[in-house]
């Protein structure tokens, strides 16, 4: 059983992206948006309710883990991928597969950013938005 992200109580978010800038900081040593993992997003401007994009920890059938022609995605545990950045030929074939484009590329040159379910942004969220929960690797 590993544990995975949810953000199932985004009706509390205020947008202040304090964990989009805490995941591409802790994780890829920058603060800006572009280099997390996890997208705070609202459809009907600052006065709409938020959401937040991130990796749904798919098992089984793992589109992008599926796609990628070098294997340099393999499963997790309780779902999801873990990427090996020494397999990774930048070809955006997983960022194509995946079902709620939750993987995003900063650059030509540079690997994906997925989320790794580290916890790191549910820590630092100021309303509890975000959680980790226990999930079967089924």
């Amino acid at each position: 059983m590993g544990k995975v992200l949810k953000s199932n109580d985004m009706n509390k978010c205020i947008g202040c992206f304090t964990c989009q800038r805490v995941c591409a900081g802790i994780n890829h040593k920058s603060f800006t948006d572009d280099k997390s993992a996890i997208k705070i997003r609202t459809l009907g401007g600052l006065s709409g309710k938020f959401f937040a994009t991130h990796c749904l920890a798919c098992t089984g059938d793992i589109a992008c883990m599926n796609a990628c022609p070098t294997g340099a995605l393999t499963a997790r545990p309780g779902g999801g991928v873990v990427l090996n950045e020494k397999k990774c030929i930048y070809c955006k074939k997983c960022a194509e597969s995946c079902i709620v484009k939750a993987i995003y590329f900063t650059d030509e040159n540079s690997p994906p950013i997925i989320c790794k379910h580290c916890g790191i942004c549910v820590k630092y969220c100021p309303h509890n938005c975000l959680t980790m929960e226990d999930k079967d690797d089924a």
